[in-house]
């Protein structure tokens, strides 16, 4: 069986139940300068998309900031990584304007709706505040990672590619799934 044939009959299996919130929310994308990263604002709260705001959640990714809360962020944030865009507000609604917590829609659980909405609209060159282009910087490892926390954790080796392998147990159900990519 191959392994996307595999995750798909993972997914639909009545054996796992994938939580959400059920609440509606709208996200809107606009255009950054070069420098700001990735933001989420929230009810007029602004969070980076910094792993200095990630917060323990349960099967997701949730970032706080002053008692806002935005959780499974890793999709959206994975699209914008993988189509080249590193300076963005992410502009998150939920319809219920007390709501002090919010989910950013999981579509099919994979990053490839955000990608295909991305590619739909297409890519803005990111400027400095002065109107002019910048080159784009770009991160490189210079020596081996480690970090976890609890039963997590991660790996970086420096490469001249990248390649990212990533896994999750569910002991419940004695699984284990692991996937591969290639950039």
């Amino acid at each position: 069986m191959h392994l996307s044939a595999a995750i798909n009959s993972f997914k639909s299996s009545n054996l796992i139940s994938w939580k959400t919130s059920g609440k509606v929310s709208k996200v809107k994308i606009w255009p950054g300068f070069t420098g700001q990263g990735r933001y989420f604002e929230f009810h007029s709260n602004l969070i980076p998309a910094s792993s200095d705001f990630v917060r323990e959640s349960l099967l997701c990714t949730s970032l706080c900031r002053d008692g806002y809360k935005i959780r499974t962020v890793e999709h959206l944030l994975s699209a914008l990584e993988a189509k080249g865009i590193d300076n963005c507000r992410i502009q998150i609604q939920s319809l219920d304007s007390e709501d002090t917590e919010v989910e950013v829609p999981i579509f099919d659980g994979s990053a490839n709706a955000w990608v295909e909405a991305i590619e739909q609209v297409g890519r803005k060159e990111a400027l400095d505040r002065c109107g002019n282009n910048v080159e784009k910087l770009a991160p490189y490892l210079s020596e081996p990672f480690y970090v976890s926390i609890n039963d997590s954790f991660m790996v970086a080796f420096p490469a001249s590619k990248v390649h990212i392998s990533c896994g999750i147990d569910f002991p419940k159900v004695n699984s284990f799934v692991l996937w591969y990519a290639d950039c």
